[in-house]
């Protein structure tokens, strides 16, 4: 499949010489039909900005610019792909900037104003901590429209798990907290060079705009406490928290004989409620 006047990718690797790194989380995605499925799904592009992690030799790039965005922020810590992005840039003059940099220590609400969508084939090794810093941005909704992204199968069902399922755990909780996530669809493991050992998938995620008035940072530390020893009861789990116990159990209507797995998003965001009072009441 042509998508624009650009050689097919194989062609830019070979080019290049560009061979995906272990280390960096790299597997190259050359389906330019997969690539313009992934941006389709974050719907339409115009007049929108979308910032992208690891674009590596640019196929998700070109996919992106060919289906309209007004303008791709592309962040990558490889030098070796920068001609090969260089040359998308020149074949879409003044649509293309490229950030040469490690993506945990960019400060993504600044890259640009307007409309804002992260779509990414993010690198296996940093993938969920960039999620998770995401979704953990104050003030609520943040600055981007939208996040579609591809993960490990394994990452997307933790993504959009519910209570009770194998999959629930804290990744859950924060992104049924703060958006609506959807598994889009799968990518098998033969459209990657080299093919990964599973396969992966595409999740979109939309920011909720009711985000219950409780820190983040709240959130976190129930899920870390209760999910840290999930199979405990919580009047257990939840003794790491050093809080009043009993007041903490009544906020949120629970008995304590609960698990972390059964208890709904509504409970952990009650259980860091009360912990937001405590602290605050502690420093008055």
């Amino acid at each position: 499949m042509a998508i624009d006047t650009l050689p097919p990718l194989r062609d830019v690797i070979a080019a290049h010489g560009l061979r995906a790194r272990k280390e960096l989380g790299q597997n190259f995605l050359l389906d330019l039909n997969l690539t313009s499925r992934v941006a389709r799904t974050a719907g339409s592009l115009d007049d929108v900005t979308v910032i992208e992690v690891g674009p590596g030799p640019g196929g998700l790039t070109r996919a992106l610019l060919a289906e309209g965005a007004r303008k791709v922020i592309a962040i990558e810590r490889d030098a070796r792909t920068l001609p090969a992005l260089a040359e998308i840039s020149a074949a879409y003059p003044g649509r293309l900037e490229v950030i040469e940099g490690d993506a945990l220590e960019i400060e993504f609400a600044a890259l640009a104003e307007g409309r804002v969508r992260i779509v990414a084939n993010l690198p296996y090794n940093v993938g969920t901590e960039l999620l998770t810093r995401w979704l953990s941005l104050e003030p609520w909704p943040s600055f981007f429209e939208s996040l579609t992204l591809m993960f490990q199968r394994e990452v997307a069902q933790r993504i959009v798990a519910r209570p009770g399922d194998d999959a629930y755990g804290r990744l859950g909780v924060l992104c049924g907290w703060r958006t609506e996530a959807r598994i889009a669809f799968n990518v098998g493991r033969e459209a990657f060079t080299p093919p990964p050992k599973v396969t992966s998938s595409v999740v979109h995620l939309v920011p909720r705009a009711d985000a219950n008035g409780v820190a983040a940072r709240d959130v976190e530390a129930v899920t870390r406490a209760a999910f840290g020893q999930r199979r405990k009861m919580v009047r257990q789990s939840l003794k790491s928290l050093g809080l009043d116990l009993p007041a903490l159990l009544a906020a949120a209507g629970l008995e304590g004989n609960e698990r972390a797995e059964e208890l709904g998003v509504d409970r952990f965001l009650q259980l860091a409620a009360e912990r937001q009072r405590q602290r605050n009441g502690a420093r008055d």
